[in-house]
């Protein structure tokens, strides 16, 4: 039986208003009224979720996670209890940094608890609004930063044309050995630690609290999804799953993001384990 679901958010669980439906919510409440943990595994930051943890119920609750900064941090909702902080190495952030100052993205920088932006366009700012808060950078090295003593966790590069992060991935190919590299939201060219992705973080979890990995089962849509939705007992894909990783997927949902694909799953593949409980 499942006993953990772990789920992305945005263009996952989330719709476009950056809500959970009726529709996800009924279901994960079944899920929950059984023991079962519903934990949020996201890129964002735990501070920035808050409120999806409100309406999921377990803001603030013992004995309920979060996976936040795709595993770089996890977290028990109650207090919260950091379990686990996987930070990078400074210098390798600053290179990503001004490396990335050669090419036309807007970057994100992820402390502990705050997000930096650099060359922040207005479409960035408004998909972000209801997502992220930003402090706005301008200076082209993060000497400033350095000397706050902030703790990094990730950095990313956010352009439209996907066509045109894989290419900047291509010419940044020998960062590959240092850095887990990924995309979400086919708009993100993310760059963790390595060894940091959301599988490594369920892996964590799971031996934190004493579940085995075959009774989890993953949900998700995108590239920074693929290692979770590889490691879990059941690796489910949105119908909206981009098209080179769905050959990953244990299953494919008939409905996309907007359409309850998450509650699909949860009635198709957990609720019947459970019939007449």
């Amino acid at each position: 039986m499942y006993k953990l679901i772990a789920s992305d958010l945005d263009e996952t669980l989330l719709g476009p208003d950056h809500h959970i439906s009726a529709e996800n919510l009924a279901a994960i409440h079944k899920c929950q009224e059984l023991g079962i943990k519903f934990v949020p595994a996201t890129g964002r930051g735990f501070g920035s979720i808050q409120a999806t943890l409100a309406e999921l119920g377990i803001q603030g609750a013992a004995g309920q996670y979060t996976i936040s900064y795709n595993g770089g941090a996890i977290y028990e909702n109650q207090g919260p209890r950091l379990i686990k902080f996987t930070g990078m190495a400074y210098d390798l952030i600053e290179e990503l940094y001004e490396r990335g100052q050669k090419y036309d993205v807007c970057m994100h920088i992820y402390s502990e608890d705050k997000v930096f932006a650099y060359n922040l366009n207005e479409e960035e700012r408004n998909f972000c609004k209801g997502r992220l808060d930003f402090v706005e950078l301008a200076d082209q090295t993060l000497d400033r930063l350095r000397a706050s003593g902030e703790n990094f966790v990730k950095i990313l590069y956010e352009n439209r044309d996907f066509a045109y992060l894989k290419q900047i991935r291509s010419e940044m190919s020998d960062l590959e050995s240092r850095a887990e590299i990924s995309y979400s939201s086919s708009r993100y060219l993310e760059f963790n630690p390595v060894g940091v992705n959301k599988g490594s973080g369920l892996k964590a979890l799971c031996a934190e609290i004493g579940i085995d990995l075959k009774e989890t089962m993953a949900l998700g849509d995108s590239f920074n999804d693929d290692a979770m939705i590889k490691v879990a007992g059941l690796g489910v894909g949105m119908a909206n799953t981009t098209p080179e990783m769905q050959a990953d997927c244990d299953v494919i949902t008939e409905r996309d993001y907007q359409h309850g694909g998450v509650a699909e799953a949860i009635n198709r593949f957990v609720l019947p384990q459970y019939a007449g409980q």
